[in-house]
């Protein structure tokens, strides 16, 4: 059986053998409809591996370094091993099923469901190019997982592991606590960033870090990630200590650096906050990010949820007017009852 390919103008063989005249003439009829309807695709356009079309998809996205390297690492490690010499239009929702479920045997969950994520992005873009006609990650509920519910410590516990950190860390603990910052964007803080006037950090940038050790800064994954943040005027004497004795010089120098002068890493930081946080006597689990999560959940007491979005670098289609409302001096009121928590805490109120 022969037809016309639409792309081409050229007669093309069926891409199989029929038994019988009548089976060949009803498969004409199907391409002929498919050809008719423009949902025709080329059955050769899905013989290129997956691998080839991946390492080529990557090639072609746009994407932050540290986002690029993650979802390098992706397809090297979790799906080239299993799809990588296999035609796309091979890849059926069973074998990603399986594939999935081997995974969850080798690795945790988060991780599965991000390779899952890439796996699909990719998948749709040659549903796109018109390389298959259905993506095959039709998995449900792959695509997310359960976030376990993440500690959250108390003022007195944050003073704790403050304490325990040492002088030269113990402004991080607290400002990680009482302002909600990630670690990337205390680490990237400038001496201009500190405004000790207002109380006020401006966020302006992140620190990222990658496998290879390098160190930049990017800047946020959206507008709303660029903030000022009130911190409690109770951690000032803490600020104009730890900017006298630690931060680097100049307004550009780091707020926060390493023992030898250097960046502050969060690879080499995890066994300083693990040593703490085991001498606070903090026997939970706890990350440092968590910090971010303690913060969140202090604010949270008589903040509305758009205040505390934009306080926390989220996005949201009405930043302008989040904004407008904590420059009116919300944000402030905030920052003054974590205050007011701090010192209760610390016995200086009755």
């Amino acid at each position: 059986m022969r037809y016309r390919d639409p792309e081409t103008a050229q007669l093309r063989s069926a891409e199989e053998t029929y038994a019988t005249k009548t089976d060949a003439e009803v498969a004409l009829t199907h391409i002929e409809a498919d050809i008719t309807r423009g949902q025709w695709s080329d059955p050769d356009a899905g013989k290129v591996s997956f691998g080839d079309y991946a390492v080529a998809w990557l090639n072609d996205r746009k994407m932050a370094a540290r986002t690029r390297e993650r979802h390098e690492s992706v397809v090297r490690l979790h799906l080239l091993p299993t799809f990588g010499d296999r035609p796309l239009a091979s890849i059926t929702t069973a074998q990603v099923r399986a594939w999935r479920t081997a995974c969850l045997t080798r690795t945790g969950e988060p991780t599965v469901v991000k390779a899952y994520q890439v796996l699909r992005a990719i998948l749709n873009t040659a549903v796109d190019d018109e390389l298959i006609r259905r993506n095959p990650c039709r998995v449900k509920g792959a695509d997310r997982y359960d976030v376990p519910e993440r500690p959250v410590l108390t003022v007195g516990e944050v003073y704790a592991v403050a304490d325990a950190m040492g002088s030269r860390y113990r402004l991080l603990i607290l400002l990680a606590a009482f302002t909600g910052l990630r670690f990337g964007e205390l680490a990237s803080l400038r001496r201009r960033d500190v405004d000790t006037a207002q109380a006020a950090l401006m966020v302006r940038r992140s620190q990222a870090e990658m496998q290879t050790g390098a160190l930049f800064d990017k800047a946020p994954k959206s507008d709303a990630g660029i903030r000022p943040v009130a911190f409690p005027s109770e951690l000032l004497p803490d600020v104009q200590r730890h900017l006298d004795t630690y931060a680097g010089p100049g307004r550009d120098g780091h707020v926060f650096l390493g023992p030898q002068g250097g960046q502050l890493r969060r690879s080499n930081f995890r066994d300083d906050w693990i040593r703490a946080r085991t001498k606070a006597g903090i026997t939970a689990d706890v990350h440092f990010h968590d910090l971010r999560h303690t913060g969140n959940t202090l604010a949270a007491s008589g903040a509305s949820l758009r205040e505390l979005m934009t306080r926390m670098g989220h996005s949201t289609p009405r930043a302008a007017l989040i904004y407008q409302h904590m420059v009116n001096g919300r944000d402030r009121e905030i920052a003054d009852r974590l205050g007011s928590m701090i010192r209760r805490a610390r016995g200086d109120e009755a």
